[in-house]
């Protein structure tokens, strides 16, 4: 890894959680995968499904503030 690269490296994992998540997905967005239309398409079809399955009542759901908090707490030591 170049310096400028380590430097980049630092400074992201300086980053909240939600924030890091955020630019691992821009930076794997950047990346042309000839098959990403169908792992999208398929990720999409989960969040139907799982929104469903929240509506039918068939699972909960936690708030992501709660979610948001745990992973700060975890990461943040």
């Amino acid at each position: 890894m170049t310096t400028a690269t380590e430097h980049v490296l630092a400074e992201a994992l300086g980053l909240p959680p939600i924030e890091r998540a955020e630019l691992v997905e821009g930076i794997l967005s950047s990346f042309d995968f000839p098959s990403r239309a169908a792992y999208d398409a398929a990720w999409a079809q989960e969040a139907e499904e799982r929104i469903d399955a929240y509506d039918r009542g068939d699972i909960a759901a936690t708030p992501a503030a709660m979610v948001f908090e745990k992973i700060e707490k975890k990461y943040s030591a």
